[in-house]
């Protein structure tokens, strides 16, 4: 039986993608676990592998190829016993086709190896309709003695894949499967009353360069506007002092030097963030569209700026880890945002988010909530400032002001200066985030 193969949703935004370069050719035997071909997405270049085995009977779709839709057909694969009509049209296979589900894998992914064993004959439920599934999933089914009727599909129109029968989390779903189609959001290119063509009319005889939307910079002007448009956003602001924080930071620095270790001021803004989190559980939700999910953990995203955007990659239970850990984590999370290097399950998630751009010398500003997050604390730069004592002294000491921006279907007024006082607190008495 002849396969599609369709483009996959290899991220829950991704619409559609570049297919940078195939990895096989016309006539090439594959099985499950084979690299198909390089996908850019908007957020990175990943690798997706084969689920089905069988023969590459036509690539649809040339290599370099933009804008390639999500769930459109970009090679056929055929089966075991298929006649070799590498020609055969997507309209002809999809009448008697079941799709083929895709596997994403970060790149440089090994593949796994393939049973090599043949695959047992196409299963029927009880009523005699077939039960659509690929010959690895049937093969491991008969193998472990599985019922394909009582196995409910995670890929394509619910074919029944690898991951299915074998215990382990089905990867499709994860990104998305590709018959899903991302949420619709308030698209940056969408007709508005401000056209590109209005715009340009105004800017006429005057010199400038166009510069294309890539698929990152499409993503975030979409789910910024969204962001803006749906979230109804509150701030609160407060200083910060900051001198007995770099005192102690100096001092554990100079002892872990001999670890290579060294913590930044924003190490210790994460685990502020992620205890306090712990200590105003209320606050540690997300917004889920008709409900409030209140998280366990302190999963805390920090944004990193990129060339053309930014990610924000996620410190997963940053309540529970160390300075240090969170240190060494971050470096290493940061380093791979910066060369495009992370998988999706690494940038997508998390309650609560950073923003710090004082590296930067900005001294304070707002930052945009990211969706579905309750909250993201805006960072700006430490500096010395003059501060009245509440004794009415004069001193000199280093301040730093945030921001935080809360999400008020989730966190009420109340509650988030509970939040932001528990940050500060952690920051202003920093051994405690040492205990």
């Amino acid at each position: 039986m002849a396969l599609e193969i369709f483009m996959p949703a290899l991220s829950p935004t991704m619409e559609e993608g570049t297919l940078a370069k195939w990895l096989v050719a016309e006539g090439d035997r594959v099985q499950s676990g084979d690299l198909l071909a390089e996908i850019e997405t908007d957020k990175a270049t990943m690798e997706f592998e084969a689920v089905d085995e069988g023969v590459i009977g036509k690539l649809l779709v040339a290599e370099g190829t933009a804008n390639v839709k999500v769930n459109s057909a970009i090679a056929i694969l055929l089966e075991e016993g298929d006649a070799a009509d590498a020609t055969a049209s997507p309209a002809q296979s999809t009448a008697a086709a079941a799709p083929l589900a895709v596997e994403a894998s970060t790149a440089n992914a090994p593949a796994p190896t393939a049973a090599p064993s043949a695959a047992p004959a196409a299963a029927k439920s009880n009523d005699g309709t077939r039960i659509f599934a690929s010959p690895l999933a049937r093969r491991i089914a008969a193998d472990q003695g599985l019922d394909l009727a009582k196995i409910t599909g995670s890929g394509p129109k619910g074919r029944i894949i690898k991951a299915d029968v074998s215990g382990a989390p089905a990867t499709v779903s994860v990104f998305a499967a590709a018959t899903m189609a991302p949420a619709p959001v308030a698209s940056a290119t969408a007709p508005s009353s401000v056209s590109a063509t209005s715009v340009e009319a105004l800017y006429q005889g005057r010199s400038y360069k166009t510069l294309s939307l890539d698929g990152m910079r499409r993503v975030i002007a979409d789910r910024l506007s969204e962001a803006k448009q749906t979230i109804p956003h509150f701030y609160l602001r407060r200083d910060i002092q900051l001198d007995t924080l770099l005192k102690l930071r100096s001092e554990v620095n100079a002892g872990l030097e001999a670890r290579g270790v060294r913590l930044s001021v924003n190490d210790f803004i994460i685990k502020a963030c992620a205890m306090a989190l712990q200590s105003v559980p209320a606050a540690n939700a997300v917004w889920a569209g008709d409900r409030v999910l209140q998280m366990e953990a302190s999963d805390i995203s920090v944004a990193v700026a990129i060339e053309g955007g930014l990610f924000t990659p996620v410190l997963l239970d940053a309540d529970s880890k160390s300075l240090s850990k969170l240190a060494v984590e971050m470096k290493d999370l940061a380093a791979r945002a910066r060369s495009r290097k992370l998988a999706p399950h690494e940038y997508q998630g998390g309650s609560f988010s950073i923003s710090n751009l004082g590296m930067m010398g900005i001294d304070n500003f707002d930052a945009v909530i990211n969706p579905p997050q309750g909250a993201i604390l805006a960072v700006g730069a430490g500096k010395k400032r003059p501060v009245v004592g509440a004794d009415g002294t004069l001193s000199v000491e280093t301040i730093m002001s945030v921001t935080m921006s809360v999400d008020h279907r989730v966190i009420d007024g109340a509650l988030g200066a509970e939040l932001l006082n528990a940050i500060i607190n952690n920051l202003e008495h920093p051994l405690s985030m040492l205990v």
